[in-house]
């Protein structure tokens, strides 16, 4: 199982691109480089999903934490370009409720 994690930040806005599968073997090395972005007021975090072609519960708890990181320090979590599955994922969960999911390939 691999994964591959790009970041991109500027000012405001962290650009985040993830490839490959979201397990229990990948998901602590994407909470390991996703947890520190959360630190510090108003961040902005986009995660680009397009690349990912699966995830399971602790990749879903990886975006939990940085979802709850994010609202204490008043920033925002915006996920991006899932496939169907994923979607469909999130909104099983509910968390496409309380989440920021768009369509947008986040560029």
């Amino acid at each position: 199982m691999k994964i591959n994690i790009e970041k991109h930040q500027n000012d405001k806005e962290i650009s985040v691109s993830v490839t490959g599968e979201i397990d229990a073997y990948t998901a602590p090395k994407l909470r390991e480089e996703l947890l520190p972005l959360a630190e510090g007021k108003n961040k902005v975090i986009t995660v680009n999903l397009k690349d990912v072609s699966y995830m399971d519960s602790t990749g879903l708890g990886v975006f939990v934490g940085l979802f709850k990181q994010l609202s204490k320090n008043e920033g925002e979590l915006k996920l991006v370009a899932l496939s169907d599955r994923l979607k469909r994922l999130f909104e099983l969960t509910g968390l496409s409720k309380i989440m920021n999911i768009s369509e947008d390939g986040g560029r």
